[in-house]
């Protein structure tokens, strides 16, 4: 089996990201479906400030005052395979996988194919890499059908996902968030074909570890 890395071509984004603060459920059960929780990259931006005067004097420092220290802003990287059947987003703090629907179950299913399981224990793999203790798995459809039906489905899949990464990685210190989102917070434009496909998806996000 190929190794992640050797199925993408790569492109490089910077950007600021703010990581939205959620709970985590034990490994036992592993199911998170309690109040809110916003798939990481997601969260609404602040809008800029309007009508800055440069000279204002509020803007100088007090008699005294000190800058406070540099802040290194968040780095990511985006790697998209040709066909976009996957796609990983990594930044200094976190690591994300995107999987489309499409290779992993049939048509408005929740059966995993017979190619699925390589696919989630390649990710498996990383997360041993990256020693993640906690992991969050999403799933998302486009905006075909009833909202209802797509919360179902998105949940169902997310689910499948997260029983074959618990499998693989066999370890009882990792606590699971698996959600389903249905059409919620799409990455592209549901209008087209092309968009509604990487729309379906399923994400397996989890912390960057210290030595990689």
């Amino acid at each position: 089996m190929r190794s992640i890395s050797s199925r993408y071509a790569a492109s490089t984004i910077a950007t600021v990201v703010m990581i939205a603060g959620v709970s985590f459920l034990g490994a036992s059960g592993a199911r998170g479906d309690e109040g809110p929780s916003v798939p990481p990259g997601t969260e609404a931006s602040a809008e800029p400030p309007a009508n800055i005067d440069a000279k204002s004097p509020e803007l100088k420092l007090a008699d005294g005052a000190t800058l406070a220290p540099a802040k290194v802003l968040d780095i990511k990287s985006i790697v998209e395979d040709q066909g976009g059947e996957e796609r990983r987003e990594d930044t200094n703090e976190t690591v994300k996988f995107a999987l489309q629907a499409e290779v992993l179950f049939g048509k408005d299913s929740a059966e995993l194919s017979s190619k699925a399981n390589g696919r989630i224990t390649a990710i498996a793999d990383e997360i041993k890499k990256q020693n993640a203790a906690k992991i969050r798995v999403f799933g998302f459809t486009d905006d075909l059908g009833s909202y209802e039906h797509g919360k179902v489905l998105s949940k169902q899949r997310a689910d499948a996902v997260q029983k074959v990464l618990s499998e693989a990685l066999s370890n009882s210190a990792i606590t699971y968030e698996v959600r389903g989102y249905s059409e919620d917070y799409p990455i592209a434009d549901n209008s087209t074909e092309e968009g509604r496909k990487k729309n379906r998806r399923v994400e397996v996000s989890f912390p960057r570890g210290d030595d990689s």
